[in-house]
């Protein structure tokens, strides 16, 4: 039988028809957004929100833990000497390396004495918001598995980012913004896939500004407005595409991907009315600009995609990541590089937590920082540091996360988790948790199974969080 799905109506009438069909269907959709929406409400209804949104600060390329968050007396003792398999549970290997001490001072900051090295003075400042977790472990020991680990769960097979599990589980507030936005996102190592939607609705794929190597001030979303043609004349334009679209949904019933465009394309039109304002910085204060970093060389262009953050926050963007370069992957030289990667870092992310705070934003906005794994506690190259997911740090603020709270424990020397293990499932569950979201209901049918952000997996770390949520 001969397909007639891109047969072109034979006349005006027919057009019109066809056209009006396709007016039903979007009735249709419109009431099985409803639904949805209702199932999603249902799913949420025994799980209070703690927090509207999350920020994920992705320190690309993996900072080292025992330089930053987790200091190691022993480890510095030991510097030099061979670390041995049965010192740290690792029994089919003799010698993993040699020791390398940590050449940074740690203090206690805040009123609940978190640890943090010399190298954050400004985030020390918020110590006392912190909930630092150093317990961390994942699966994949190169970039590429372990950076498709973090942002979607699984590294085997296309599946859905962390931001578009969040779209789909929550929707979008503000109708004029994409629900997920992902600021200088990282090319390599996945690339889209950390992004993506995979077989979500196309609605839930994250909006992307820029490149990670590209200077946000130089950054744009492509095609977001058009001066030669009038906003009148490309809604004219959109309605003609938008009839044909819904009258080839209408005839064939029911396409993903078609009703993903048809809902881009409104989306994309809206967006001419809204992005362009957010993403200026000239409404912003020069005290507010100076508390970003924006301005001095080395921290104006994180201090940008910080303050982007907050403005995407503020408009009711549900997910949002902003990302450094590949500048973490000290193989070699760990000690300057650390110095320059955190001096790059620190002054935007206390500068975007005071942010938040002073506006009321932090109570329900959830600040994540971590990266795919830390590094090792032996030497690399005579002063680098290899990768190490077997035992990281990751930290939260706002938003649920209990704060001043140091939770689980690594072993002497940094290598794995002795107390408290949380596996990035586990990670995965307790953020939809916080967002007042079921990660064993939280589900979509796709290939005769039901998928979900953590597979099988994943228990949600309850000491983390608050007792009570903070936002209704």
């Amino acid at each position: 039988m001969r397909c007639n799905c891109f047969a072109s109506p034979r006349n005006r009438r027919d057009m019109l028809q066809t056209s009006a069909a396709g007016f039903g269907q979007m009735a249709l959709a419109a009431i099985a957004a409803q639904y949805h929406a209702a199932a999603g409400a249902e799913i949420q209804a025994a799980i209070p929100k703690r927090a509207q949104r999350v920020i994920f600060l992705f320190m690309w390329g993996g900072p080292s833990h025992v330089d930053l968050f987790d200091p190691k007396p022993r480890l510095n003792q030991d510097d030099g000497k061979t670390l041995h398999g049965s010192s740290v549970g690792v029994a089919d290997k003799e010698t993993l390396g040699t020791l390398m001490g940590s050449p940074f001072k740690f203090d206690q900051h805040g009123d609940s004495g978190i640890w943090i090295s010399e190298l954050f003075p400004h985030l020390s400042g918020h110590a006392d918001r912190l909930c630092v977790i150093r317990s961390l472990h994942t699966e994949g020991n190169a970039h590429g598995e372990a950076l498709l680990r973090l942002h979607t769960g699984q590294a085997n097979l296309v599946r859905p980012s962390v931001g578009a599990w969040v779209s789909y589980g929550l929707g979008s507030v503000n109708e004029n913004l994409p629900a997920f936005i992902t600021i200088s996102p990282p090319r390599g190592h996945g690339g889209v896939q950390n992004y993506g939607n995979a077989f979500l609705p196309a609605v839930h794929q994250g909006t992307a500004i820029g490149a990670a190597e590209v200077p946000i001030a130089k950054a744009k979303v492509a095609n977001l407005t058009n001066p030669n043609i009038s906003l009148s004349t490309q809604r004219s334009q959109l309605d003609l595409i938008q009839s044909l679209n819904h009258q080839h949904l209408a005839e064939i019933n029911h396409d993903q991907h078609i009703e993903g465009m048809i809902a881009n394309y409104e989306l994309a039109f809206r967006m001419q009315s809204t992005m362009p304002a957010v993403m200026s910085l000239d409404d912003e204060s020069k005290q507010t600009l100076d508390l970003y970093g924006i301005g001095s060389d080395q921290t104006d262009n994180f201090g940008r995609q910080c303050l982007l953050a907050r403005k995407f926050a503020e408009q009711g963007v549900r997910y949002i990541q902003v990302s450094t370069d590949y500048t973490w992957d000290h193989h070699k030289n760990v000690k300057d590089g650390s110095v320059t990667e955190a001096a790059k870092v620190d002054r935007p992310i206390a500068g975007l937590l005071t942010d938040l705070a002073a506006r009321g934003l932090l109570d329900d906005t959830l600040v994540l920082w971590g990266a795919e794994f830390g590094r090792t506690p032996t030497v690399e190259n005579e002063d680098g540091r290899n990768h190490h997911p077997q035992g990281f740090t990751m930290w939260m603020a706002g938003g649920g996360a209990r704060a001043g709270l140091t939770f689980g424990a690594s072993d002497d020397f940094g290598y794995a988790p002795i107390e408290n293990p949380v596996h990035m499932h586990d990670l995965h569950a307790t953020l939809l948790y916080a967002l007042g979201l079921d990660h064993e209901h939280l589900t979509y049918r796709h290939a005769g199974r039901d998928f979900r952000l953590t597979d099988v997996y994943g228990n949600v770390i309850h000491d983390v969080l608050t007792s009570h949520p903070q936002t209704s």
